[in-house]
């Protein structure tokens, strides 16, 4: 275990000691939050669940002295992965079209930034709708709009490049110099001299990374960053220097927190938007593993999740049970000590998080639909699951345990007594939501052509 860890997490205070950093009647001062969301790394990605082909010695350590979540459900791409996280609403009530947020959408910013908090957006934003209809107004301010006092952002107005010679605006304007500048580390930069700045009072810090969507190019810790016309040579062999840089951000950041001396008042969490890239296989305990983003099985929607405070949470505790992407935002709230909104579907875990009894779910519900009626790149629909068995709306049925590629629907003639129970049960939840508008796309066919 490194030196940070052996004298910053090795102590592990009991639950009374805790109360305070979360409770508004023992402390004037609310928790901090940081919510990181990497972008397009899988659950397999982290060493800690037995990936072999990347080193995330931080992140593994940090899994150990906090909560290591094993079955937390995103949506299968970013988009609607950030508008279900941002806002505690299933895709079917509030997405409606890919890189855009509804303007008339209330975030977890606007729901922190009214209890009192400074906030702060950093990394990837990707949701004004710069190619959609929807595009209006100054977009620069769709940040603020959505409850952020701070930006500094990758994907604001102009795509342009991410990585090497990045184009990042920073509160609304253009950054200029950075061409020998690498824009994780750019808005990783902003990220901690916003919590420098704020370390007197509440702050909530939203860090979508950049890191590790394609393309799969050199970190500056890659020995190609030395010469300047490879740094965006694309390879995906990158794609580990990637998840490693990843794993070195985290480490820093979260040093700073406890340089600062405000870790042990600052929930940490760290989870990622969808499943890895599909042109990568990661190398794990349990063979190869192909990356599944964009789609629906677990290699799409399967997401690592952390959870770290040190006055809060036991060293080695592991949590198996479903975290659905509409839990953050109440969970945000109830950290905050603020009511819950009311008219969200995510049901908090924030209970969990205080050791106190938590009731967990029983099922997650999906609904994806990337570019609104789908297409023959993309696969949707929805489905309903718990831990072991899933239902899409087209009456596919799977033991995703068993058939983690969901290559085998059970056939309604070989379902046990219990698992036409199950499957019943998931249909009538499937029942009670609205119509779905989309076609009914071949699935099965798609999916059992991508792993052949």
């Amino acid at each position: 275990m490194n030196k940070y860890l052996t004298t910053k997490m090795s102590v592990v205070l009991s639950l009374a000691a805790t109360i305070p950093a979360f409770s508004d009647n023992s402390a004037p001062r609310k928790p901090n939050i940081v919510l990181v969301l990497a972008d397009d790394m899988g659950y397999e990605c982290l060493s800690v669940n037995g990936c072999l082909s990347y080193n995330t010695p931080f992140l593994d350590n940090l899994s150990r002295v906090g909560i290591k979540f094993n079955y937390t459900i995103s949506c299968a791409l970013c988009t609607p992965s950030r508008v279900e996280i941002m806002t505690g609403k299933y895709g079917y009530r509030n997405y409606t079209a890919f890189e855009y947020l509804d303007v008339n959408e209330r975030t977890f910013g606007n729901m922190l930034k009214d209890a009192g908090y400074a906030t702060c957006v950093v990394g990837k934003w990707q949701l004004n709708g710069q190619n959609t209809k929807f595009k209006s107004g100054n977009l620069m301010e769709r940040p603020l709009h959505f409850g952020f006092d701070e930006h500094c952002l990758w994907n604001v107005e102009d795509e342009g490049e991410r990585y090497a010679d990045p184009l990042l605006y920073e509160n609304g304007k253009k950054l200029t110099g950075l061409e020998d500048a690498y824009g994780p580390d750019v808005v990783q930069k902003y990220a901690l001299n916003f919590i420098e700045r704020n370390k007197e009072k509440p702050f909530f810090l939203y860090y979508p990374m950049i890191l590790v969507h394609s393309p799969f190019v050199p970190t500056p810790d890659s020995k190609e960053w030395k010469d300047k016309n490879r740094r965006l040579e694309k390879n995906d062999k990158y794609f580990k220097d990637m998840v490693e840089y990843t794993d070195k951000l985290m480490k820093e950041l979260v040093d700073k927190l406890t340089d600062l001396e405000i870790m042990n008042n600052t929930i940490f969490i760290f989870t990622a938007d969808n499943g890895t890239h599909y042109s990568l296989t990661t190398q794990t305990i349990n063979g190869p593993f192909h990356g599944g983003k964009g789609t629906m099985p677990d290699a799409g929607t399967h997401a690592p999740m952390i959870v770290y405070n040190p006055g809060t949470v036991k060293q080695g505790f592991e949590y198996n049970e479903l975290i659905d992407f509409s839990d953050f935002l109440p969970t945000l709230a109830d950290i905050a000590g603020i009511e819950i909104p009311k008219n969200i579907d995510g049901k908090s875990f924030y209970n969990l998080l205080c050791g106190n009894t938590h009731t967990p779910r029983e099922t997650v519900f999906v609904h994806y639909d990337p570019l609104k009626g789908g297409g023959p790149e993309r696969w949707y629909g929805r489905f309903m699951r718990n831990k072991e068995y899933k239902l899409y709306n087209d009456g596919r049925f799977y033991n995703v345990i068993k058939d983690v590629l969901e290559l085998y629907p059970i056939s309604e003639n070989n379902l046990s007594a219990d698992q036409k129970k199950i499957k019943e049960s998931f249909q009538i939840e499937l029942d009670k939501l609205p119509p779905h508008y989309f076609k009914q796309p071949s699935e099965y066919k798609k999916q059992k052509q991508l792993t052949e």
